[in-house]
């Protein structure tokens, strides 16, 4: 499997988790924001992972995307988990967003 073709599954499953997540925060917290951000999250590492597998002229702007939505995720959620050191849901974005960080970089890098 390819740097890239391991992003984007990568990416689509961490779009469906993005998008768990919100849902549950919505039915929990009755967080409307959760479930916004969660479902916009998820749409946009979704698009990206699309753009990686069926465009390989986009290959660059599939990653960006990626690795800009995980920089946003990582930067709402690093600091809660950080300061709580729960696992739900900050510790879980935490560590799929470094993940997602690790194999976006060796991707962009690859590509």
């Amino acid at each position: 499997m390819t740097p890239l073709s391991l992003a984007a599954v990568y990416y689509f499953v961490f779009a469906t988790l993005t998008q768990i997540g919100g849902i549950i925060g919505f039915i929990k917290a009755k967080s409307k924001a959760s479930l916004i951000a969660g479902l916009v999250s998820g749409a946009l590492l979704d698009f990206a992972g699309i753009l990686l597998i069926i465009n390989p002229e986009r290959t660059k702007i599939g990653l960006g995307v990626g690795l800009v939505v995980t920089l946003l995720l990582l930067g709402r959620f690093a600091p809660a988990f950080l300061r709580t050191k729960k696992f739900m849901p900050a510790g879980m974005i935490f560590f799929l967003g470094l993940i997602s960080l690790a194999l976006s970089i060796l991707a962009l890098v690859r590509s």
